[in-house]
């Protein structure tokens, strides 16, 4: 695969979808403030990254504020149930870490059960964030197949979701989500000096994620159509 191009191809889709389209620029930050500050309980800008990641060509417009509000809660809801196993390991191995320290000071503070129950407590964090980092690998492409099929179901036909993923290869989408990762720190360096300016810093970068949300979703797409997909 040619990141390169992938890159290149996904800055234009972006750069169409805003640029001279000013008031779809401004409506879209004004979605990405609201999910902000909804902690995404109100979810429009995900619905629409879900119709980019669907791979509409070009950028769709906004319309349809139920639908986008339903695929915004399903891509939540796909998110969520994929991180549930992380969250059980952190819970179980947090939960066990809490108890052992608890019971340490009900002993007095004996230093060894203390530091066996803050050993607990790290290793279910590494533990949690390996199994997270595992899980998030399959749930991007589980997010692309429903936005492709439209169907909630198939983000979890995960014969379909592995057959798929091998078909475009392992290492090729392993690359290509560390690409986008050094791509999106990349970013998040240049938006924390931004945020810096007073006031206006907070408004570019409001218009900043709404463009970047674009970015990687087409980039998503686009390295999801490399391969067929399965039925």
């Amino acid at each position: 695969m040619d990141y390169g191009t992938v890159i290149s191809r996904s800055f234009e889709y972006t750069k169409d979808a805003l640029v001279g389209k000013w008031m779809q620029w401004v409506i879209l930050a004004v979605l990405s403030l609201v999910q902000g500050l909804t902690l995404s309980l109100i979810p429009l800008l995900n619905g629409y990254i879900v119709r980019v990641l669907a791979g509409k060509t070009p950028a769709p417009e906004i319309d349809d504020w139920v639908g986008l509000f339903v695929d915004g809660w399903k891509m939540n809801i796909i998110t969520l149930v994929y991180m549930i196993p992380a969250i059980l390991v952190f819970l179980i191995f947090g939960g066990l870490g809490a108890i052992g320290m608890l019971a340490s000071e009900a002993a007095g503070g004996d230093p060894a059960a203390m530091g066996a129950a803050v050993l607990s407590l790290i290793g279910g964090f590494l533990l949690a964030g390996i199994v997270a980092i595992v899980l998030a690998f399959i749930a991007l492409f589980a997010l692309l197949r429903f936005a492709r099929t439209g169907s909630l179901g198939e983000a979890f036909h995960f014969s379909a979701i592995f057959e798929h993923i091998g078909r475009l290869g392992w290492g090729t989408w392993i690359i290509a989500v560390i690409v986008l990762l050094i791509i999106a720190l990349v970013y998040g360096f240049v938006v924390g000096i931004i945020s810096s300016i007073p006031i206006l810093g907070w408004i570019i970068v409001l218009f900043l994620n709404a463009a970047f949300a674009i970015f990687y979703a087409r980039y998503f797409a686009q390295v999801y159509e490399e391969a067929p997909a399965p039925a």
